[in-house]
């Protein structure tokens, strides 16, 4: 069986962008805004509640019935402004650029570390099929589609895009800190099975 974990809707960026521009915003003001309906609105907040980047909050005007309005969360604030590739290229380059292979393996180890605690607290799980699934949802959060197939020995995990596409195509040592990112997530030693550096659809983890 294989259980698919879906990229958000593009639709809910426009609202992420929009609030960074805000302190906050109803349900009716967003539909004016983007153009939609009350009901589509209501949706795209609910979505982006549900992920844990946005709250509502009842504000009370008088006697008046209170309304509901809608801010970014902090994990909200993160996500809506993540446009550091510049900044990433250079630094990715410049660990590179490090001579020393047992320095430069530290370093991958201790950046992979620092990226796991991060996420750590969002995988739950006794086992590893459960382990692996939480893992998906959080890829799914950061708008990674991927797959979480179950076999009879052990799950794997297929990324249908990947994380670092332009870092990738450059170095692929990134997909060897991206391996031992996703072994600690899940508490499991991981193989790259197939990569999309080498024509394959997705990259593909399995579990040894």
């Amino acid at each position: 069986m294989q259980r698919l974990f879906s990229e958000p809707k593009q639709g809910d960026r426009a609202v992420l962008d929009l609030l960074r521009q805000r302190e906050s915003v109803s349900a009716s003001q967003l539909a004016k805004e983007l153009a939609v309906t009350d009901t589509a609105a209501r949706q795209r907040l609910n979505r982006l509640m549900q992920r844990g980047l946005l709250e509502r909050k009842i504000f009370r005007h008088g006697r008046g019935r209170p309304s509901h309005q809608y801010q970014l969360t902090p994990q909200g604030q993160q996500t809506a402004g993540d446009n550091f590739f510049d900044l990433a290229l250079v630094l990715w380059k410049e660990i590179r650029s490090i001579t020393d292979p047992e320095i430069r393996r530290g370093l991958l180890g201790r950046i992979a570390s620092s990226l796991g605690e991060f996420y750590v607290d969002k995988i739950e799980g006794s086992n590893p099929q459960e382990r692996m699934e939480g893992l998906g949802r959080v890829l799914a959060e950061k708008d990674i589609p991927c797959s979480v197939e179950s076999s009879a020995s052990l799950p794997v995990l297929s990324v249908h895009a990947c994380p670092y596409p332009d870092l990738a195509e450059r170095d692929r040592a990134i997909c060897a800190m991206e391996k031992r990112l996703f072994s600690n997530l899940t508490q499991t030693d991981l193989r790259l099975t197939a990569c999309r550096l080498d024509g394959e659809n997705c990259c593909t983890f399995e579990m040894q």
